[in-house]
């Protein structure tokens, strides 16, 4: 009788500490995961703040060479740079994505990598965060139109038809001085110059850095299938929305009502939709660059396959990159109310319909619509005050140009 309780204490304390050590090792992988999420927030932090003061300072030289830098109100308390740092860090958006442990902070950070790269002039580092970003989520890939604007032109300036009519102006007030003339149109030639050196070295380390991660990848991949396996059951699970689980997107609904005869006709169509709009948004925002690919990354993450609220995250937290530009744009505060709306309603009726079961999938899908609504307006609302914004500096500058001839 000793004997058997004995061996039934020994199997009973081998039970305990192995379900101990696998509660540790399981609490461990969960610190270590929120541990890395966290570093990984914090370095784009780091970045979205370095590349605010890159682009204030560049704006505000910008101003500076047109003479009309003392006419607009700014706020110099707080750095545009230190306002998207603030709002990506305390944004919830952000922290539900590092509480579920997802993968966002990481895309996140390579698309920031990217942008700040591209900014700076460190090619190998935007060609790097570039490719990156492209191979996580394959969408960012449409960032390269900004990226490559960014190197050609630089940072985002007013239009480049001011810095013309500055120099043209000056030149007609001048005449007796043809060597100021000459310099005026210089200058004024200078701003409107792309430049195909860096393009041309982006093009070749994303060459580079695209070789590089193939070799990998196929190096990884060899024991399990090849590489076109890896591409069908990644990239083609994103072109095809083979998974109907309910996300706070759009696809999902559409998809699971839609006969299976036009399935194939929707899906070009609503992948088409995002390359439709990357054209028409370059040419008119060339020379904002970093707005524009604001504007790309808010609506990938509004037509992509499977949105996560990390992607919002990401575009939020950008925005208040552009305080100067978009003082003046309308609807704020109902986008904030609708957004902290759609933010409390959609768990609740995700709750209601999965796990209650007392409501069904129009209670949700109505969520991912309002959502949906928000980030078209919040799109259109910024161009807006964007364009509206140029439209003021153009004003202001006839005006200083008036008062100088007169």
């Amino acid at each position: 009788m000793l004997d058997r309780c004995t061996m039934d204490l020994h199997c009973y304390s081998h039970f305990l500490v192995h379900s101990l050590l696998k509660e540790l090792k399981g609490n461990l992988i969960i610190f270590f995961a929120v541990w890395f999420l966290s570093l990984q927030i914090l370095l784009v932090l780091l970045l979205i703040r370095a590349t605010g003061h890159t682009l204030q300072m560049a704006y505000r030289q910008s101003l500076n060479s047109l003479d009309i830098v003392d006419l607009l109100k700014s706020s110099d308390s707080l750095s545009s740079g230190d306002v998207a740092a603030l709002v990506y860090l305390w944004n919830p958006f952000t922290i539900a994505a590092c509480v579920g442990l997802s993968t966002s902070p990481v895309e996140n950070l390579v698309v920031i990598l990217a942008l700040h790269g591209a900014c700076k002039g460190l090619v190998p580092l935007a060609a790097f965060g570039w490719v990156m970003a492209t191979h996580l989520s394959l969408y960012p890939a449409i960032l390269i139109i900004p990226v490559i604007l960014l190197l050609g032109y630089g940072p985002d300036t007013p239009p480049r038809k001011l810095f013309l009519q500055k120099g043209y102006g000056k030149n007609g007030d001048n005449h007796s001085s043809d060597n100021c003339g000459q310099q005026e149109t210089n200058h004024s030639k200078a701003e409107v110059t792309f430049s195909w050196r860096p393009v041309i070295h982006f093009l070749f380390w994303s060459s580079l850095w695209s070789t590089y991660v193939l070799v990998l990848c196929s190096i990884s991949v060899k024991p399990h299938g090849s590489l076109w396996e890896m591409f069908q059951r990644t990239y083609g699970f994103i072109l095809t929305v083979e998974d109907m689980s309910p996300n706070i997107g759009v696809l999902w609904y559409f998809f699971a009502e839609v006969f299976d005869f036009f399935r194939s006709f929707f899906m070009i169509v609503f992948h088409l939709n995002i390359l439709f709009m990357i054209l028409p948004l370059a040419i008119r925002l060339k020379h904002r660059p970093c707005f524009l690919a604001f504007i790309y990354i808010a609506i990938s993450s509004m037509l992509k396959s499977y949105p996560s609220v990390g992607d919002s995250a990401l575009y939020l937290g950008l925005l208040g990159l552009f305080l100067d530009e978009l003082a003046d744009m309308q609807f704020s505060f109902f986008l904030l109310c609708g957004y902290i709306g759609v933010s409390l309603l959609s768990p609740v009726m995700h709750n209601l319909w999965i796990w209650r079961g007392t409501g069904n999938a129009n209670f949700y899908y109505a969520t991912g619509m309002a959502y949906a609504c928000l980030q078209i307006i919040l799109v259109v609302e910024s161009v807006s005050a964007v364009l509206n914004h140029d439209r003021k500096l153009r004003k202001l500058s006839v005006t200083k140009l008036r008062d100088g001839n007169s």
